[in-house]
């Protein structure tokens, strides 16, 4: 049985996969959500930093004893996973992108291939020889 007339129609003709598709998700930016959970880790991180230095000071001196050492690192192990810096992912500031990521620049290797060639990063030129 058919129903006509029913529901959306589809769009003509269906959008085709393989390149097409990857073509328009190279122009996109990098997952939200992700991007902001790395926002929020970076947040917790700043607020919990003199805490987590402070304890971290106490774990590594070796002229104090096992015993305060031990509780130094059980106080750092009970705060919260992302006030850890090391849960900090450097991103591309302009897409996102998590991957080849330079940090002179806060740029991804295509963002910054890209405003290098339009010369919108001083001092960066094409290299000849």
């Amino acid at each position: 049985m058919r129903l006509t007339g029913v529901g959306p129609s589809l769009p003509q003709p269906l959008p085709q996969a393989g390149w097409e598709l990857a073509k328009k998700e190279l122009k996109s930016m990098a997952k939200l959500s992700s991007v902001n959970k790395n926002e929020r880790r970076k947040r917790m991180v700043k607020q919990y930093a003199p805490k987590y230095a402070a304890l971290k000071a106490i774990a590594a001196d070796k002229t104090l004893d096992d015993g305060e050492r031990l509780i130094a690192r059980l106080k750092m192990a009970a705060l919260p996973r992302n006030a850890n810096p090391t849960r900090i992912r450097n991103r591309c500031e302009l897409t996102g992108r998590p991957r080849a990521y330079y940090r002179k620049f806060r740029l991804c290797r295509i963002q910054l291939r890209d405003l290098a060639n339009k010369g919108l990063i001083p001092g960066v030129t094409k290299s000849s020889w």
